[in-house]
């Protein structure tokens, strides 16, 4: 069974929430109930100022005895996760929410923590604060009175999980270029290991957003019998042409800076150029062109030493180069070439050993799955046609779900800054009202 919202039209775009909409009071065709909760928020929940100050911590994933092989290929004998638990485990052990960060993300979901040991200098200001602070806490989306959320730093990430960055313990220096490629069927590998070591068995749900939302639909269907609710958040069941182009250009644009040196580069001056090139082009996908003129100052600036002839000659051209320098100060550029590989090479048919969809989503509905699957109708980078295609595959395999399009000015980039927009939907889809309600009594 599925529950779909009627198609709206475009006129509609500008409504940013959807409690400015109101139901004729007389309807000739009244929606079902199922359509009209796409139209009507829920009162809104009482929400707290965040659960304060929060640590990472770290899980032993490989050692000396038992390395962690990858799936295309090399292994790690050395190797951790970063991580953060926000909520507590109940005694059923059966409200655990396991959370995928997106490119640029980091375990800290929710809270403030001001460290993280091993990230050397890019664990910024910018960090600090939860990336999905809005959503996660008591009373909010993810309601930690409810839920244990797990949140972790992928495999080959650059805060705190083992990566390219990463000191390997045989030579003494950073992996580099040695470092293995990373496919998504890594990292759901390494974070159901993290769950084995947390006693988690199943998940009440698996939530991804952008390049996490592949991670949450692998997942999902690598381990059917560990998920119950899917979520993933403007993403897609495939790569598309358009997407592997503007990828490419990234990976261009790192590996053609001089300072690259093959990704053995960590004893010299970073690819800060190409770095920065790379965030500027996938920026762009990222929030919406109306979105990015708006955010742009009014000044014009010229970088110094970065552009010999040309001149710039508007704010926004400041505003993108702004971005881009800002971004290489926190992130690695081994790192973000290779997500940038794991997501061009993401095949969940191949990792699951399928011919197809039909067969792929077939464990879901074997498992007893239901998805909430979001779109978002000015996203440059998941098009709502990616969420569309993914929704009839689901509907082929008769998968329950809910396809909801989220209407907003701020492009890809709304789930992070738009609770109000997602937060009924995320609400209840998480209470799950098909089946009995969770035990909540923690363990202490």
């Amino acid at each position: 069974m599925s529950s779909r919202c009627p198609p709206r039209s475009r006129p509609r775009k500008e409504w940013t929430s959807t409690r400015d909409i109101q139901r004729p009071a007389a309807a000739k065709n009244p929606l079902s109930r199922a359509a009209w909760s796409c139209f009507f928020r829920a009162p809104p929940l009482i929400m707290t100022s965040g659960i304060g100050d929060t640590q990472t911590q770290f899980f032993t994933l490989a050692t000396k005895h038992k390395p962690f092989v990858f799936d295309g290929g090399g292994e790690l004998r050395d190797a951790v996760l970063a991580y953060e638990t926000y909520g507590r485990l109940n005694e059923r052990k059966d409200n655990a929410v396991l959370l995928f960060h997106a490119l640029s993300g980091s375990q800290h979901a929710a809270g403030t923590t001001k460290e993280v040991p091993g990230t050397g200098g890019r664990w910024t200001r910018e960090c600090q604060d939860g990336w999905w602070d809005m959503y996660i806490g008591p009373g909010k989306a993810v309601d930690t009175d409810r839920y244990f959320v797990v949140c972790a730093n992928m495999l080959g990430g650059c805060y705190g999980s083992t990566g390219p960055a990463s000191i390997d313990p045989e030579t003494g220096k950073p992996f580099g270029s040695v470092f293995p490629s990373v496919r998504t069927s890594d990292v759901a590998r390494s974070q159901a290991m993290l769950l084995d070591h947390l006693g988690v068995s199943k998940l009440h749900a698996v939530i991804g957003s952008s390049v996490g939302g592949l991670l949450a639909l692998n997942f999902a269907t690598l381990y059917p019998e560990r998920v119950k609710i899917v979520i993933p958040v403007a993403t897609g069941p495939r790569t598309t042409v358009l997407t592997r182009l503007t990828l490419f250009e990234q990976v261009i644009a790192i590996e053609n800076d001089p300072r690259f040196n093959g990704g053995d580069y960590y004893e010299g001056e970073p690819p800060e150029l190409g770095l920065a090139l790379a965030r500027m082009i996938s920026h762009k996908t990222f929030v919406h062109l109306d979105a990015i003129e708006r955010r742009a100052r009014s000044e014009v600036k010229q970088p110094n030493g970065h552009l010999a002839w040309y001149r710039v000659g508007h704010n926004v051209e400041s505003y993108m180069l702004h971005q881009g320098k800002k971004f290489v100060k926190r992130f690695d550029a081994n790192t973000y070439l290779r997500i940038a590989d794991m997501w061009l090479r993401f095949d969940p048919l191949r990792d699951a050993g399928v011919q197809n969809y039909d067969e792929l989503f077939a464990r879901s509905r074997k498992a007893g799955h239901h998805y909430l699957v979001f779109s978002i109708d000015s996203d440059f980078c998941f098009y709502p046609e990616e969420q569309a295609e993914l929704v009839a595959h689901l509907e082929k395999a008769r998968v329950s779900n809910m396809h909801i399009t989220v209407h907003s000015s701020k492009g890809h980039d709304s789930f992070l800054l738009e609770p109000d927009l997602y937060t009924p939907h995320l609400v209840y889809a998480l209470q799950d009202r098909r089946s009995a309600p969770l035990d909540n009594d923690v363990v202490e």
